[in-house]
């Protein structure tokens, strides 16, 4: 059975969170109410999605602006290894991500991974606004902007095992979903806490060699 690597974005391939990133530095004047609203996402009060737009709302930055400072981050350097070699044996490797679309295919295009299927959220940019659009909501979850664990049970149904890779909370979904989960910081914790077997996440030069196959 192939195996299909479904790895989160921020935090994850990239190892700085590229969209938290790019609120702190664009929610000017309104950091006290992105804390706040965070630190509701946190406990459970709210779910992805509201967060999401809760902070973009709190944003004042244009197309360009946004661009050219996601533009200044870049991938885990083992990155682009790991998704040939696992690619060349026949495994599938997707990005899946409650991140941004623009800045997702800017650091893939910029590491020569254009090949790379992802699905994330959509930046549509309104003079200094920017409105998040969600292309892969699912209906059947609340919390979610887009549900990894829509993009897990795909590819069980598509007959892949599943390896699942994040970082943070907004990888539970997926995590519950997986057959594989390989984890660390927020995300592993709250596996341990939730009973989800879960390997430690030490980067993707270590699953180039095959730890997680």
């Amino acid at each position: 059975m192939a195996t299909a690597y479904l790895c989160d974005f921020d935090g994850t391939i990239s190892p700085h969170d590229i969209g938290a990133s790019l609120v702190r530095r664009f929610a000017r004047g309104h950091e006290p109410e992105v804390r706040a609203a965070l630190a509701r996402w946190k406990s459970g009060e709210i779910g992805h999605r509201e967060l999401t737009e809760l902070e973009c709302r709190r944003m004042t930055v244009t197309r360009d602006e946004a661009v050219a400072f996601t533009r200044g981050f870049e991938l885990d350097p083992g990155f682009a290894r790991f998704a040939r070699t696992a690619r060349a044996r026949g495994d599938r490797v997707m990005v899946v991500s409650e991140g941004f679309d623009f800045y997702i295919r800017q650091q893939l295009d910029a590491a020569g991974l254009e090949e790379i299927p992802w699905a994330a959220n959509h930046a549509r940019f309104e003079g200094a606004t920017l409105v998040p659009e969600f292309p892969h909501h699912d209906p059947s979850c609340r919390v979610c902007g887009n549900c990894k664990g829509r993009h897990v049970r795909a590819q069980q149904a598509a007959g892949h095992r599943v390896v699942f890779v994040g970082d943070g909370l907004s990888d539970r979904c997926g995590a519950r979903s997986a057959d594989v989960v390989v984890a660390r910081d927020d995300l592993l914790t709250w596996c341990l806490d939730q009973g989800i077997a879960a390997r430690r996440f030490e980067g993707f030069a270590t699953l180039a060699d095959g730890v997680a196959a």
